[in-house]
């Protein structure tokens, strides 16, 4: 199957691409992203038990793969290598053409999404609306102080949005550092307006090495069922805020 094409990717956007795991059941359309998929990824899909984990790895893959290609000329989708950091975070190891590309993947249930940016590191998470159960619990443990205490002073109706709001903004930016749990999640916190829902803003523990102007923050909520949050590296030479561009997809069909 050909690769749909897509517009260029400027050097001020981020896409985000966004796969729903429950439109992609067709049998030939699983074979074609088995096709894809190169030794040690098919290895590792065989390795889960549960049906829907697979499923799930298998789309995952077929995305980033898919995605990738719509920004590199003319390599295919089975083409592209891939390696960890010393963190684990997985970037790109060739072909050449695809050296300037960022990518970060995040799955749940339901739903697979890549982000992808050209010369800027790029970081995403997402999660399901109903997986905010004990959230103060959690928030007591993972949180920052100021973040535990805007919390606390919500209704508790409102407490799990704004838990998710975190949550994800939290996973998005130390994705974005490929540093993942190695930067403790209590070091760094964000700062919401709620009449602002794009002002987000960052406060980093000197001792992480990071500055809270390096880096801008989106969150988006998917269909009412999920939430979504993107972290993009700025660079001083912007002058403008990164665009992030979202698109639902299917990997080789559109």
């Amino acid at each position: 199957m050909p690769v749909p094409s897509a517009n260029p990717l400027p050097d001020d956007e981020a896409h985000l691409w966004i796969a729903r795991l429950d439109d992609l059941r067709d049998p030939a359309l699983l074979a074609a992203y088995a096709d894809l998929l190169a030794d040690d990824e098919a290895e590792a899909c065989a390795r889960y038990r549960l049906p829907e984990r697979r499923h799930e790895h298998l789309v995952t893959r077929a995305l980033v793969r898919t995605v990738l290609s719509r920004y590199a000329g003319d390599v295919p989708p089975r083409a592209w290598r891939f390696t960890a950091n010393a963190y684990g975070r997985p970037e790109i190891a060739g072909p050449a053409a695809g050296g300037a590309l960022r990518f970060n993947l995040s799955n749940t249930r339901g739903l697979v999404v890549c982000l992808v940016a050209r010369g800027r590191e790029v970081g995403v998470d997402v999660e399901a609306v109903d997986r905010a159960a004990r959230c103060l619990d959690v928030a007591d443990h993972y949180f920052a102080p100021p973040e535990v205490a805007a919390l606390r002073a919500l209704p508790p109706a409102a407490q799990p949005e704004r838990f998710l709001t975190y949550w994800t903004l939290k996973e998005s930016y130390i994705k974005a550092r490929g540093m993942g749990l190695s930067l403790p999640l209590e070091r760094f916190a964000f700062v919401l307006d709620p009449a602002r829902p794009d002002s987000i803003a960052i406060e980093i523990d000197p001792a992480l090495g990071d500055h809270p102007d390096r880096w801008q923050f989106r969150t988006l909520r998917y269909r009412h069922s999920h939430t979504i949050a993107t972290a993009v590296e700025r660079r001083s030479d912007d002058r403008a805020p990164i665009r992030v561009v979202a698109r639902e997809t299917v990997p080789l069909v559109g």
